[in-house]
């Protein structure tokens, strides 16, 4: 089974028509064995400090198929700025995890 963890979810991930199950977990319900597709160096820092293990920035694409765990990190309430390691204040992030139906 492939593991990601994304900071958005694109309808580009998907091969063609699909039905797709967004199912809100905690921080804790993040594998840590997850590979990062974090496209920003910021991002993945506040995340690493949320989920209390290393996230790493790396850019690649993602293919959502029935052998794939996607857990989204969605930021809530604007941009994270430059050089961010906590999330301010008014921030937060929510987690989900994504599957095909």
């Amino acid at each position: 089974m492939k593991k990601y963890l994304v900071n958005a979810f694109s309808i580009q991930m998907l091969s063609g028509s699909a039905t797709v199950e967004f199912k809100e977990i905690t921080p804790k319900d993040i594998p840590t064995d997850v590979v990062s597709a974090i496209g920003h160096i910021d991002t993945a820092n506040v995340i690493s400090n949320i989920l209390g293990f290393k996230i790493d920035m790396n850019r690649i694409n993602i293919s959502l198929d029935k052998n794939t765990e996607l857990y989204v990190a969605q930021l809530v309430g604007g941009r994270l700025p430059e050089g961010a390691t906590t999330l301010p204040e008014g921030s937060s992030f929510r987690f989900y995890k994504v599957t095909l139906i």
